[in-house]
This record gives structure tokens, C-alpha cells and sequence, in this order.
């Protein structure tokens, strides 16, 4: 049984964190809807390389999850998805630093 630490001091924090971003574009599906609400036409444009299955498939799962919800005008984050951003933030910031 795994044991709480410094980095995670309840255990299964990293698991769940890691179930939403995961998954293959979820990243940038979140990184896309960052600054404002997005129809589902413009997400696959700007999420390059994604195929319209899949794409929907992710925002589903984010809409479950809470992080983002779905109206008239689009997909946007919630609170609990703005909460992500600073997560997204530092992943960037490390990819720049290493890629």
C-alpha cells in the first residue's frame, strides 16, 4: 500500500490528476478553451491532427469530469477546469525548457 509523501500527501492525487490530462489532447483541448469558449468546428481546427471521434470522445470525458461544460455557444472551462491552467502553465514551461 502506498504511503503519503511530500509530493503527494494523499495518495491517489496524482492518479486522478493524471486520468484527466492523461489522455492524448486533452492538454491542448483544455490549453484551446484557456481564454474563451469554443465551438466544436473551431476545437478541431485548432487541435491539429485530431479526428472529430476522438476529439468528441475527450470533450465528453471532460464534460463528466466536470472540467468543462457544453452550451448554445460552445465548450468552456468551469471552475474546476480553470483550476487546470496553472498545471498547463508549468508543463509548457518545462516543455520549452526541453524540447
Amino acid at each position: 500500500m502506498a504511503t503519503p509523501t511530500t509530493l503527494e500527501p494523499k495518495v491517489g492525487c496524482i492518479s486522478t490528476a493524471a486520468q484527466i490530462l492523461g489522455n492524448k489532447w486533452t492538454a491542448q483541448i483544455l490549453r484551446d478553451l484557456a481564454d474563451c469558449s469554443q465551438r466544436f468546428c473551431s476545437l478541431e481546427k485548432s487541435v491539429e491532427g485530431i479526428n472529430p471521434r476522438i476529439l468528441s470522445q475527450r470533450l465528453n470525458q471532460l464534460e463528466e469530469s466536470g472540467v468543462v461544460s457544453k452550451s448554445d455557444n460552445g465548450y468552456s472551462l468551469t471552475d474546476k477546469g480553470r483550476e487546470l491552467i496553472p498545471v498547463l502553465e508549468q508543463m509548457a514551461q518545462w516543455g520549452a525548457k526541453y524540447c
